[in-house]
């Protein structure tokens, strides 16, 4: 037996100091009694009844010496010493997706937690713990420690992940341990099922639940018919599964079918509705089964989330105005150029005749369409050098450029027959990408401002032209806004372990992005690209702030396809080495039993104390 604080059996010299108070007190107490003849006769009496009455004091000593004792020994804290009855746990917990199943009113998860912990509360004081965590990256949470309750409140900080999880790692770390100590009991608690295992516990969390889940899903629209197909698939059985199409939120589905799968067969489904726009729909699996993650399937319009609010400046904004309708899924506000006074909060300002003197400053939290511009605009990045009016009228040249921006911005023009009877002169200080020429001089040309802001400008004045009578005109415009706006992303759906591309426009001052848990991130802003990567399944929202303008959209993290399966299995898991059954010493704290022991002598202290003086016989 050792002790962790001997300095608390000082305390004993209290024993020896107790003798000594007892031996020099009193033994005798004066008292007043009656001297009556028949007082004398009870107290022999009663004397004669309580023999023990003489040996309180000597009990109420004995009592008093042994809580000196043990309050000492609860001070020096004693430990015992149990040859061979500890051992050393090495535990690897699978936190993959699939562990997100529900079984016994619990995630898979929580009750590989709960199982760790048995195990930690029944091994034997002194035994050492190590933890490692197989989640969207492999760590271990604590290495050897001894602490029961550190260990246990470690493990209950863990969160299991979404995705496919990795063993490779963790049985590396395992194998570590177990070359140092071939006695160490290492568990898997996993709830994959391993048909052979060697000098690996393996604890499956398996219990044959249901699962259900969609994908594969894709959409078409056209004309107002919204087109969605995908596929469904039951994993346990064959299944009658209903499946519901959900357009913009809505509370009742747009189209619902009940579907005949056979196990662990992709079922197809198609659902046709009508929908001239959508901001995003969902497909839905109605039954109820082990996993939530994988019943409903997000997809959003990527035109939708792409657009802008659009603010017009002009006194004729009705062929912009009709063509940008059409295009752009936004709010589109017009007003007079006399009206213009530095306005805000749109993705998209156009300047249709406007004079410069109006202008002023070019804003800088959108794109900038200036057309027809009569004079040079401070931070245009380009100088009104005059007005060239023909004397009946001449066609503009579409560029030959090969440069990537060139060829997105004349994609599918025919660019002929554009006829002009006068246009505005500009010349450049900063680098505009050419669409449309007259002799050299630029007529429709696109870069940025000098703020950084994106830029197209019309030097004619478009209601003076054949231009929105032409073909040409939409597929221009089409263009145009395609430049005006980048995607943020390419698409809007994606699964759980993979990133996404997020594009980091000019004067964006930050990217934030809350995940499906609530998690709030903010990217780096500072390269064209941001990689978000996608750990959990849901929907993450993202918020881009550009000049002070902030901008919304979302993109959907489906459940990873490889944790789909309530019932998976490996052929084998094993550690390299022959195992040994060799323990080492365990200890016995008995803090607990002392208090107890203590408890007790107290209350019978007082009980002894209470017969003494109130003779209590």
């Amino acid at each position: 037996m050792s002790f962790l604080y001997p300095l608390g059996l000082l305390g004993l010299i209290g024993v020896p100091i107790l003798i000594f108070i007892y031996i020099i007190k009193s033994k005798y107490t004066e008292q007043t009694v009656s001297s009556t003849y028949l007082w004398t006769l009870s107290e022999k009496f009663l004397k004669r009844k309580n023999p023990l009455s003489r040996l309180t004091g000597i009990i109420s000593l004995i009592l008093q010496i042994l809580s000196v004792i043990l309050i000492s020994l609860a001070i020096a804290h004693p430990i015992i010493a149990i040859p061979n009855a500890a051992n050393e746990y090495c535990f690897i917990l699978d936190a993959s997706g699939s562990m997100n199943m529900i079984s016994d009113e619990k995630t898979r998860f929580e009750n590989g937690k709960d199982e760790i912990k048995d195990i930690i509360n029944g091994a034997s004081e002194g035994s050492t713990f190590s933890l490692v965590y197989v989640g969207d990256d492999t760590g271990v949470v604590y290495e050897r420690t001894d602490d029961k309750e550190q260990a246990i409140a470690l493990l209950d900080e863990l969160k299991v992940a979404y995705n496919t999880a990795d063993l490779k790692e963790a049985l590396g770390i395992a194998q570590g341990y177990f070359n140092e100590n071939p006695s160490t009991l290492v568990y898997l608690v996993s709830d994959k099922a391993y048909g052979e295992h060697k000098n690996v516990n393996v604890i499956d969390l398996s219990r044959g639940e249901e699962n259900y889940a969609v994908s594969d899903v894709v959409y078409t629209n056209k004309d107002g018919i919204l087109e969605v197909s995908g596929s469904v698939v039951s994993y346990k059985s064959d299944a009658s599964i209903t499946v519901g199409l959900y357009i913009d939120g809505a509370d009742d589905p747009a189209a619902i079918e009940t579907i005949s799968v056979n196990k662990g067969e992709k079922t197809p489904f198609t659902f046709t509705a009508s929908s001239d726009r959508f901001s995003s729909f969902s497909v839905k699996v109605l039954q109820s089964d082990a996993l939530a993650l994988d019943n409903e399937y997000i997809v959003y319009d990527l035109e939708s989330e792409s657009s802008y609010d659009t603010l017009i400046v002009s006194e004729r904004p009705y062929l912009i105005k009709a063509m940008l309708g059409q295009l752009l899924h936004a709010k589109i506000d017009v007003i007079k150029p006399s009206e213009y006074s530095s306005q805000s909060g749109y993705g998209l300002y156009i300047f249709d005749s406007v004079a410069p003197d109006l202008i002023k400053e070019l804003p800088q939290d959108g794109t900038v369409w200036l057309m027809n511009l009569g004079g040079s605009v401070n931070g245009s990045g380009f100088s009104v050098q005059g007005e060239v009016t023909f004397d009946g009228s001449d066609v503009i040249t579409l560029t030959d450029s090969s440069s990537s921006t060139a060829q997105a911005l004349i994609k599918d023009l025919r660019g002929e027959g554009i006829h002009l009877t006068k246009y505005v002169k500009c010349g450049f200080y900063r680098n505009f990408t050419t669409v449309f020429s007259y002799k050299g001089n630029p007529i429709v040309f696109a870069g940025t401002t000098t703020n950084g802001s994106r830029e197209v400008v019309f030097a004619f004045d478009i209601h003076d032209s054949n231009l929105p009578l032409l073909s040409d005109y939409g597929v221009l415009m089409r263009n145009i806004v395609n430049y005006s706006f980048p995607d943020m992303v390419e698409k809007t759906s994606y699964e759980s372990s993979q990133e996404a591309q997020i594009n980091v426009i000019a004067n964006c001052e930050s990217i934030r992005v809350e995940s499906p848990l609530g998690n709030v991130t903010y990217l780096d802003t500072s390269s064209a690209i941001a990689s978000l990567p996608l750990n959990e399944a849901g929907v993450y929202n993202i918020t881009m702030t550009v000049a002070g303008s902030a901008r919304e959209f979302s993109i959907y993290s489906s459940f990873a396809e490889s944790e789909r399966d309530p019932a998976q299995s490996e052929e084998s898991i094993a550690l390299q080495g022959e195992k040994s059954s060799d323990g080492f010493d365990g200890k016995y704290d008995p803090l607990t039993v002392i208090f107890i022991i203590l408890a007790f002598i107290f209350l019978a202290d007082w009980m002894v104390y209470c017969y003494d003086k109130y003779q209590l016989r």
